[in-house]
């Protein structure tokens, strides 16, 4: 099967929110990409809501619940403090990546060291599943975190693919590569799903998916983004729906 994409629309909240206008359209912008024929959106709602509003969440819940995107997914992603947890449960994704950055950090730049969080993150699991969400932990291209992620009854993991999205020199790209495709196969030997995220490219996902055939899903949404000021959000989604695989 194909690769899905789930499009990050933080960047489009970030540019609206620099003036008190409301455009873009963070809803706008997402129905374009689902229009397109993304399988789904992705936020990251931080706690100061520097891009993403808690308002924008309902507000997506609400474009996905049309029967039109009836068969596309929303992802929320963020670190599981109480607060974070609380609007989950309120809104009710089909999907909660639970990410250890700090609230303050601009971006996500590492994954779990599952073992030494095991009993938080097995709560948090259960207490995500209990409102009928599927559970994803950011975890780096390691293969020793992946029965640990299984243990803690997390569903899927998203690889971490910024060193392998940073790095451009052909022999430390290849290298990166082996990381995540050991990852991802050390993730499918204990029966978790795998999805993978930050800094990919139309250049450098075909690569990626050649090695990782099994990831079900990226994430992406500074590349597409930036891709879209060239060629249109709907052009842009395109392009790496065929980046990932996709017959478009």
């Amino acid at each position: 099967m194909p690769t899905n994409l789930s499009v990050n629309l933080n960047a489009v909240a970030f540019l609206r929110n620099r003036r008190d206008l409301p455009w873009p359209s963070v809803v706008g912008i997402g129905r374009t990409c689902l229009d397109a024929g993304a399988a789904g959106l992705t936020v990251h709602p931080r706690p100061d809501e520097r891009h993403i509003r808690r308002t924008d969440v309902f507000e997506l819940k609400e474009l996905l619940a049309e029967p039109a995107y009836q068969d596309r997914e929303f992802n929320i992603e963020g670190y599981p403090d109480e607060r974070f947890l609380a609007l989950c449960e309120e809104a009710k994704p089909d999907q909660v990546t639970l990410v250890p950055d700090d609230p303050s950090q601009s971006t996500s730049d590492h994954g779990w060291e599952i073992d030494e969080h095991a009993d938080m993150l097995t709560e948090v699991c259960t207490r995500i599943h209990g409102f009928g969400a599927r559970v994803s932990l950011f975890i780096d291209p390691d293969p020793f975190q992946a029965d640990p992620a299984e243990r803690v009854g997390a569903d899927r993991v998203e690889l971490y693919t910024g060193p392998y999205g940073h790095t451009f020199e052909p022999a430390a790209k290849a290298e990166e590569l082996a990381k995540l495709k050991a990852a991802s196969l050390a993730a499918e030997r204990v029966g978790l799903e795998i999805n993978a995220g930050h800094d990919l490219t139309i250049d450098n996902l075909p690569p990626l998916v050649e090695a990782s055939p099994m990831i079900a899903e990226v994430s992406i949404g500074h590349a597409l983004t930036a891709d879209a000021l060239s060629h249109g959000y709907a052009q842009a989604v395109r392009l790496y729906r065929e980046a990932c695989g996709q017959t478009v």
